[in-house]
């Protein structure tokens, strides 16, 4: 096992010999760590419930990172060209599914913002799932307490909503999933270096 260097295009193959959670997009490696903070998994944790809570009765499944999503150029998933690690994804394809991750494009995928992230998700990975027909994309963004939405239509994602905290978000795809932002940023987290009131 080993570590790429950042600074050099990679395949598949290489992907498979590195050591911890990486991306590859394009031929460029990407590393997943640090860990998301407390706030980023509470919100994915939220949406997650809202998600899994809306889609029980319905042929869809919700898939928590880590979770590998695979992209190829061709039909073959033997060498896909692309690996990511979507925070939410919603596949309502079970063929789809294996048991290393998901094969082809997600009918959702959901980005929650980190500051070492914020411009992957809005540029390399919004090319991507655009391209590869991820019907859409939501890009949550914890530090401005919003919410993009894009949908695609003729295979560009020309549908473009933002959503701020007083709003409920809403899903193209899936029509009559709304989600309260009010309530999906509510935590507050100290800074560091307080002192925890349950010690004193």
């Amino acid at each position: 096992m080993s570590n790429p260097d950042e600074k050099k295009l990679h395949t598949y193959q290489d992907w498979l010999s590195w050591e911890g959670p990486w991306e590859l997009i394009n031929g460029q490696a990407y590393n997943m760590s640090p860990a998301p903070t407390s706030l980023h998994q509470y919100v994915v944790g939220e949406l997650y419930f809202a998600l899994r809570t809306h889609l029980q009765n319905k042929n869809c499944h919700v898939f928590v990172a880590p979770f590998d999503v695979f992209f190829s150029e061709s039909d073959s998933m033997n060498t896909p060209d692309h690996v990511v690690h979507p925070d939410l994804s919603v596949v309502c394809s079970r063929d789809q599914i294996t048991k290393k991750g998901c094969h082809g494009a997600p009918t959702l995928i959901i980005e929650v913002l980190s500051p070492s992230t914020a411009l992957k998700d809005f540029n390399e990975k919004f090319n991507l799932y655009q391209k590869y027909g991820v019907q859409e994309y939501w890009i949550v963004d914890p530090g401005n307490r919003t919410v993009h939405v894009y949908a695609l239509q003729e295979g560009i994602y020309q549908v473009r909503n933002l959503y701020s905290e007083q709003d409920h978000a809403s899903s193209h795809v899936f029509q009559d999933l709304k989600i309260p932002l009010g309530r999906l940023f509510d935590m507050e987290t100290r800074p560091e270096g307080t002192n925890n009131p349950a010690a004193d």
